[in-house]
This record gives structure tokens, C-alpha cells and sequence, in this order.
């Protein structure tokens, strides 16, 4: 049987499989430089494949392709899915969609007088001194006003106006709308009139309905109106999605990766829970492997081809209830993940004066300028002349034919081609080499400014945390973001290459449901709130068809503010109102400096999450055969450019390590996914879990002011 993890990203789909079937290892063997093979206990093997998601030559969809090249079957045969037990995957195909506003028509339904309430939103202006200020597009093409109205204490004012309704509906329909979005006031806690309208919608043939009392049951009209909208937006895109790959394996079993960190069935996959599906993977897949290293605080940093996702760990998954996403606002629970446009295929240009890295990506194709279908300048191009990377240990997928190492001469020519430009607009006289470093140290202080909103604006010290380096790109700049956020260790796990896709292996099922109240918190509150908790929690057994969830699998939270603020905390729920009340200002404390004793808590709202456990794959340990007065013998000696100098810089295979060997920097460490710099002042340990750590050296003697100003 094959159980297939998978992460289809903005540039590589990554593969991570497990089987005990023999036949399809000896098979896969004979090809070393396209798959890894792990061994694993009980007669098992861990494949690992890496293939780029856009390829249009070569396939339609990379997952389904990369299962048909696991199981050495051709695009014409039907894949045997009886020797597949389960898929899970995360995609980005619904946060493609949004960036690209290439979502389904949307019809939006919403109150009567309200018809720009989504436009005029909050009126927030996140770039204060803006002179110029662009609105987000609206994602809905239609809006219907519809004649209802309760009040806040659920008096109904004005009924559905059934036969006006009927025809509006019906008029957007004509029009080839088939997704509609229904938001009413109030109907967070009154939704009859949604409900009327819901079916009436339903009557008339929308495919695709959205209620925002279902979608998102909190109060505030705008938040609540627009998580609809893109739920309404990206679900029929999303399930044709899920359709086509069911289709090419059906009676699988098939689950996909929400944003919140937990699995799902695929019919019940949405689009609000989408928009994090592939980094959520990675964060599961990062905290997991970390506490198994030992490690429980945690910055997380993924690398990929497009973007960086980072977040930070600390004793439990971090979820924010408001997030903007692409433009577009959401109130769903997602982890706490914070985006930037830097990744191994962000786009280097000088615009006549400095140095620009992204937010544009080269993506899979073209790609970047080695891939060899004639693309620009990115990150992965710098590294590559600078060293860090080698065509002969990456793989050789590029060309038209899929079987070419990357080009190493096109970067060499293009980066003089940049260099002699620069001098000719700014007289600085710097070197291809020195070019192509100083756009790494842009994309470097760019990722570590990440990290810093994440940490050290909330009041987390970083230098006691360990850096989880993973994402294709991760180990390249791991050392020299580590360096500039003073953290003095590193973790890369033996897939951090394929870590997303190796986190949905990782992961469990999770279903979290929530809902508004809005009242002051004190001890009479408390029965109220634990019937809420009690309802709350048969809601979401229901959504994972689990009665067998024990008292430890259940998770009670609660979402507290000040009296009059705005600003909530996520804390535990007990039925101990000082306890909570101690938590809170613990945390606001440390998130802004000072409590104010004297004011009422409001609950705003509060949560329930359910965990059903599933079977994680078996990590194997590794033995020491080598004496431990060997050193490991490198591959080959090779040019590297660090520090403002070439630096004679071995290579080693990771394969070839053993526990306990240490690699001094500057050294290079070639994974079969992924590369590992080394810089110099950092060295690298084995350990028997074939876990890298990579700690700073404090060899003090020659480091510079810069250099120390951490420690």
C-alpha cells in the first residue's frame, strides 16, 4: 500500500510517500538522481520527489503525475488505486486564484442600504502617508439589496420581500452567475432570513451558496461579509480541482491540509480554508519534527521558489482570528503565518539607482535564468553565482526534454551583463560576484524583517529559539538570516527540503468551530459559556464523524479584549474567572507593555477545537560505523563567494554523514532536495536522529564589530 503526502507549491510540487511494497523501491532505486529512498522500521521505505508544478509538455497536474511516476505507470494507463491507501495534500490552487482574481463570478446578497458595505470596509489606511490610495477589488460582480431587517436583540423589523428576491436572484443568475454570497445584519446570531434566502438561491440553481452564519458566525458586518465572498469566490474553483484529481483516483481516500493546521475530508474542503493549505503543512510539519528533536521554541522559516512563510512556536500552534490575505479580508481561524514576496525565485533588477529583490517570481516557468526557458535574474541565479549552488547537485530536470542540468554560463552572462550596467549608471565598480551578494543580503534582511514582526514586535526573544530552516531554498540563507537575527542555532530534518508535503503526513484531523458573544466576563457567565463549549464541541465531531475523541483531544479557547479596545487574545478557557483574567494581562503584558486592571473583560467570542489523532510515519535512527577520529572525507573542493571573498569551501553529501561528524563553515552540504551552506563562524552536527544542527562557532578571535553586536 501507498500512502502519498503531497504540496503542490508556486514552483515545485513536493512528494512525500510511504510504502512497503519492495517491487516499487527496486524499481525507484535504479534511479537515484530523481528519487530518495529512506529506509524505515517494519518493512517500510519513505520516497521522496520533488517536480515542478507547472509543465505543460510534460503533464496536467503534478501530483497525479508524480503518484504515476512512483508507480512507473503511463500517462494512458489508469492508476491501480488499490495499492493507494491515502493522498493528502495541501494546494495553492485557490491562493493562486485570489492573486490572480481568477475566482468564480460571485453574486453578493446583502441587506438593504448596506450595498457598499464590503467597499467602503474599515476605511484603514495601512500605508498612513499614501497619497495615493488603492482599494482592494471587490470580488463579488453583482450585488442584490434585499428588503430584510432584524434588530440586535433579534426583533424582526422588515421580512424577506420572497417574490423581490426571487426575481433579483433569478435576473444574476441569467447572467451565468452560479456562486452566490448571502450576508445579512444580525445574522450571526438570527439567521432565518439568510436562511429563507439560502433557499430560495437553491431553488433557482446556484451551484454554489454561501451563508455567512455558516461561513463565518461572528459579528462585525464587514469581516463576516467578506470571509463569504471569498469563500463563495474560491470554492467552485476549488472543488473543480478536487473533482479532477478524484477523478484520476477514485474510491482513495483524499484529504486536504485547512489553514488552520488540520486535515479534512476533501468534500468538505472550502475555500476559506484554503488560503494557507500548502504553509500550513509546513508549519505542521516544522513543529512536529522540531519537538521531536527536542526543541519547544520554535521559529519556523519557509523558504520556497515564490515566497517566505515564517511563524513562531511556543508550546502550541499560534492562530490568528482576522487576517488579509491577497487583498482580500477573512475572520476564520488561520496559524499565524506571516508571507513575503522573497523566494529562490524572486526577480533581481536595478532600477537605476538600488537594488530590487521581488515581489515579482519567476515561478516555474520560465522559471529562473539557469532553468533554461529563458527567464530573469532571482535569488536561486545569485546563489549560483556566488557558488552555492552547483548544476552536477541539482537535479537535472530543465530543458524541453526535462533531462538538463541547470546553466550555469546564462547566469555567469547575464550577471556581467548587470554589473556593467550598474557601473555605467552609478560608477561603482562592483563585481558580478559582489552584485549578486549584495541582492542575497537584500533578500536575507527582507526575510529576517519577517521574522521580527512575528517575535521580537510581540516580545519574544529570538535568541532563545531554534531556527527551523526548510522550504527548497531554506538551507541556502539559513546561517546568514540566523546571523542577523542573533540566533545562535539552527534545525534542518533530513526532508526540510519537502517539509510541507512531509507535514501533511504529520498532521491531524482538526475541525474548529466557533461562534460570537460579546458579553462581559464574569462568574455567571460561566454556565452560558460552558453550554456554548458543550454545543460547540458536538458541531465539530460531527464535521470529522469521530465519537472516539478524548478529554485530551479537545481544545477550549476564548477570545477576551478590554472594555471599549479592540484588540482580542486567544487564551484558555476555565470556569476560574481570575485564572483567565491572570492569563490575559500575563499576555498583554508582554504583547504591549501594560494591563489596566480597572477595566471589564469583554468575551468577544470563543472556540472549540477537536483533534482526532491519525498514525504519523516512524522516524529511523542512525548508527555510527566510521571511527569517531574519521573525519567525513568531501566530494569535491569548490569556489564559494561569502564574506566578500572566494573561499576554497568543501562538499560533502549529506548521505555520507554519520552521527556525531562536525562540519566546520564555510562548507557546502548536498541533500538530493536541497542544498545546506555552511557559512564560516557556523558549524554542523549529525545527530543520530540524522537531524543537522547547525550551531554558531565562537572562534571570537577576527570577528568583526557586526559580527559579535548578537552575542
Amino acid at each position: 500500500m501507498l500512502r502519498v503526502f503531497a504540496d503542490r507549491g508556486g514552483t515545485f510540487t513536493d512528494i512525500v510517500a510511504i510504502t512497503n511494497n519492495q517491487t516499487i523501491i527496486n524499481r525507484l532505486s535504479s534511479h537515484p538522481e530523481r528519487f530518495l529512498i529512506v529506509p524505515l522500521p517494519h518493512q517500510q521505505w519513505i520516497i521522496v520527489y520533488k517536480l515542478l508544478s507547472e509543465n505543460p509538455e510534460q503533464y496536467q497536474d503534478a501530483v497525479i503525475q508524480g503518484i504515476r511516476d512512483i508507480l512507473g505507470i503511463s500517462h494512458q494507463e489508469p492508476i491501480p488505486t488499490e495499492a493507494i491507501e491515502i493522498v493528502k495534500m495541501g494546494t495553492t490552487v485557490a491562493t493562486n486564484a485570489l492573486l490572480e482574481r481568477k475566482g468564480d463570478r460571485v453574486v453578493l446578497a446583502i441587506t438593504k442600504g448596506f450595498k457598499d458595505a464590503l467597499r467602503i470596509g474599515y476605511q484603514n489606511r495601512p500605508n498612513i502617508f499614501a497619497r495615493q490610495i488603492i482599494l482592494p477589488t471587490m470580488l463579488y460582480e453583482q450585488v442584490i439589496e434585499i428588503e430584510e431587517r432584524y434588530d440586535a436583540h433579534g426583533q424582526e423589523l422588515i421580512a424577506v420581500n420572497i417574490e423581490q428576491t426571487k426575481h433579483n436572484l433569478q435576473a444574476a443568475y441569467d447572467t451565468g452567475i452560479r456562486s452566490c454570497a448571502i450576508v445579512f445584519m444580525h445574522s450571526d446570531r438570527y439567521p432565518n432570513h439568510e436562511q429563507q434566502v439560502a433557499q430560495i438561491a437553491k431553488e433557482i440553481g446556484f451551484t454554489q451558496i454561501s451563508i455567512s452564519h455558516q461561513v463565518s458566525p461572528l459579528m462585525k458586518l464587514v469581516s463576516r461579509g467578506d470571509t463569504t465572498v471569498v469563500d463563495a469566490y474560491l470554492t467552485p474553483i476549488l472543488r473543480h480541482y478536487i473533482n479532477k484529481v478524484a477523478s484520476q483516483i477514485p474510491g482513495v481516500k483524499l484529504m486536504f491540509m485547512k489553514s488552520d493546521g488540520g486535515l479534512t475530508e476533501a468534500e468538505q474542503f472550502q475555500g476559506k480554508d484554503s488560503i494557507l493549505s500548502g504553509p500550513a503543512g509546513g508549519i505542521v510539519g516544522a513543529i512536529q519534527t522540531s519537538k521531536r528533536a527536542g526543541f519547544e521554541l520554535v521559529i519556523t522559516f519557509d523558504m520556497g521558489g515564490t515566497s517566505t512563510d515564517v511563524a513562531h512556536f511556543k508550546g502550541e500552534y499560534e492562530r490568528q482570528l482576522d487576517s488579509e490575505i491577497a487583498g482580500a479580508r477573512m475572520r476564520v481561524p488561520v496559524l499565524a503565518i506571516n508571507t513575503i514576496a522573497a523566494g529562490g525565485g524572486s526577480i533581481l533588477y536595478f532600477d537605476g539607482s538600488s537594488y530590487r529583490v521581488g515581489p515579482q517570481s519567476a515561478g516555474a516557468n520560465p522559471g529562473p535564468a539557469c532553468y533554461r526557458r529563458r527567464g530573469q535574474l532571482t535569488v536561486t541565479d545569485a546563489n549560483v553565482m556566488l557558488g552555492k549552488i552547483h548544476p552536477q547537485y541539482f537535479p537535472s530536470v530543465f530543458g524541453i526534454a526535462g533531462n538538463l542540468p541547470l546553466d550555469k554560463d546564462i547566469v555567469k552572462k547575464q550577471f556581467i551583463q548587470l554589473s556593467q550596467a550598474i557601473v555605467a549608471a552609478t560608477g561603482n565598480t562592483s563585481t558580478p560576484e559582489q552584485v549578486a551578494a549584495g541582492f542575497i543580503a537584500i533578500a536575507v534582511e527582507n526575510m529576517a524583517n519577517a521574522i521580527k514582526k512575528i517575535s521580537l514586535q510581540k516580545g519574544y526573544d529570538v535568541s532563545e529559539y531554534v531556527l527551523c530552516c526548510f522550504g527548497g531554498a531554506g538551507g541556502q540563507v539559513a546561517c546568514l538570516i540566523a546571523d542577523t537575527l542573533g540566533m545562535k542555532k539552527i534545525f534542518l530534518h533530513p526532508y526540510a527540503g519537502v517539509l510541507s508535503a512531509y507535514g501533511m503526513g504529520l498532521a491531524d484531523i482538526r475541525s474548529i468551530k466557533e461562534t460570537g458573544v460579546e458579553k462581559p466576563l464574569n462568574q455567571t457567565l460561566i454556565p452560558q459559556l460552558q453550554q456554548l463549549m458543550a454545543f460547540l464541541e458536538t458541531q465539530a465531531k460531527t464535521t470529522i464523524n469521530s465519537d472516539k475523541i478524548s478529554k485530551e483531544e479537545i481544545v477550549q479557547k476564548i477570545n477576551l479584549k478590554y472594555d471599549g479596545t479592540n484588540s482580542t487574545l486567544n487564551i484558555n478557557f476555565a470556569n476560574n474567572v481570575a485564572l483567565m483574567r491572570k492569563e490575559f494581562e500575563t499576555e498583554h503584558k508582554n504583547r504591549y507593555g501594560f494591563i489596566q486592571t480597572e477595566k471589564t473583560l469583554i468575551v468577544e467570542s470563543v472556540s472549540v477545537e477537536v483533534i482526532q489523532k491519525m498514525d504519523t510515519p516512524e522516524e529511523p535512527l542512525i548508527t555510527r560505523n566510521r571511527p569517531f577520529d574519521q573525519n567525513p572525507t568531501p566530494v569535491e573542493i569548490v569556489k564559494m563567494f561569502t564574506a566578500d571573498k572566494w573561499h576554497d569551501t568543501p562538499v560533502y553529501y549529506r548521505d555520507n554523514l554519520q552521527p556525531e561528524d562536525i562540519i566546520i563553515g564555510p562548507a557546502i552540504i548536498v541533500e538530493k532536495i536541497s542544498t545546506i551552506v555552511v557559512e564560516p563562524h557556523w558549524e554542523a552536527t549529525l545527530t543520530k536522529q540524522n537531524h543537522l544542527i547547525l550551531q554558531r562557532h565562537f572562534s571570537w578571535v577576527g570577528l568583526s564589530l557586526c559580527e559579535t553586536q548578537h552575542f
